[in-house]
């Protein structure tokens, strides 16, 4: 598991924190962006089809969700208990 150290082409950093998986299907670009909690763990915050840079505004809303998460991880965690 490479965490911290995964970079392009597969991820890349994007600034404040925030991360991009980047990921290609046939001509299509998606990107996964998410930050790590500061425990090694990757905290995913959101999904999008990228035609060139990603666009400031979704960079923006990742770093509002970061500092949500911050405030009150929580409140943002999901735990499926079997």
């Amino acid at each position: 598991m490479l965490g911290h150290e995964l970079r392009r082409p597969e991820a890349d950093f994007l600034r404040d924190g925030i991360y991009e998986l980047r990921i290609r299907v046939g001509r299509v670009h998606y990107r996964v962006l998410y930050f790590f909690d500061g425990q090694g763990r990757a905290v995913l915050v959101q999904g999008l089809v990228k035609e060139g840079k990603v666009p400031a505004e979704e960079i923006d809303r990742a770093i509002r969700r970061k500092r949500a998460f911050e405030r009150k991880p929580d409140n943002h965690t999901h735990e499926v208990i079997s």
